[in-house]
């Protein structure tokens, strides 16, 4: 039975995720700072510790193992926030918790299991999340691009670093997906028309979409994928259909 480790897996992708790996026959290490919000079985290992740290991350996987779950088969960082307000609105708190929430966690979760994983040379899978917004400009974004940019950046170096040791590790870019996090953006029916209009596809996310990419590239199916940023977004960062007149 091959073992996942989700942070932040109280949000709303990490809900997804859980209950997808679950019904795949997955073993689950559920990690949050607040474990009263996971949605876990008793079959699942629930760790409560803060991944934003080098020693919260370490005590994650030492936990794990503790319990049984020896070095997972692979870590997806879900842990994260989001930032919307304009350049000069943005302050220093509010920067340092932005990247805290992103950057960290992807950089010190990604570091203990890549260090758990060497001590046994165990090949592995690991998936963080990106956003759309660090590829292409979107007002009102400038704190949640700079991480979620950094984040990207991070993935293509790290790719390089682990190779050796068969870990892979790519970043899924989404759009907007409806989750907890977002949910006051979609409260009324006129902003859910107005965000759906954004995407060629006609419409936003769901935390399952992320979720099922995610559980793809920890997959044998993505075996020959590392270093790779999935842009998860209805076509927002690549498509510009034709605009007929009224």
């Amino acid at each position: 039975m091959p073992t996942a480790l989700i942070t932040g897996a109280s949000g709303g992708v990490g809900r997804a995720l859980a209950a997808r790996l679950r019904s795949a026959g997955w073993r689950l290490v559920l990690v949050s700072r607040d474990v009263s919000n996971l949605d876990s079985t008793e079959h699942d290992i629930v760790v409560q510790s803060d991944v934003s740290t080098p020693g919260g991350a370490d005590a994650a996987l030492a936990l794990a193992a503790e319990r049984g779950a020896g070095v997972p088969d692979a870590l997806i960082n879900c842990a994260g926030s989001t930032l919307i307000a304009p350049l000069g609105r943005v302050t220093a708190d509010s920067l340092r918790l932005c990247i805290e929430a992103n950057l960290n966690t992807a950089f010190f979760a990604t570091q203990s299991y890549a260090k758990a994983a060497a001590s046994t040379q165990k090949p592995g899978a690991i998936v963080v999340f990106s956003s759309v917004v660090a590829g292409m400009g979107v007002s009102n974004h400038a704190g949640i691009a700079a991480a979620k940019g950094a984040v990207e950046a991070f993935v293509r170096s790290v790719a390089a670093d682990l190779s050796h040791q068969q870990v892979r590790i790519n970043a899924i870019a989404p759009g907007l997906m409806r989750t907890p996090l977002t949910e006051r953006m979609l409260s009324s029916e006129r902003s859910q028309q107005n965000i759906a209009a954004q995407y060629p596809l006609g419409h936003f996310g769901e935390a399952v979409d992320g979720a099922a990419v995610a559980h793809w590239l920890i997959s044998d199916d993505a075996r020959w994928i590392t270093g790779q940023v999935i842009h998860l977004d209805g076509g927002f960062s690549a498509v510009r259909p034709m605009v007929r007149p009224a």
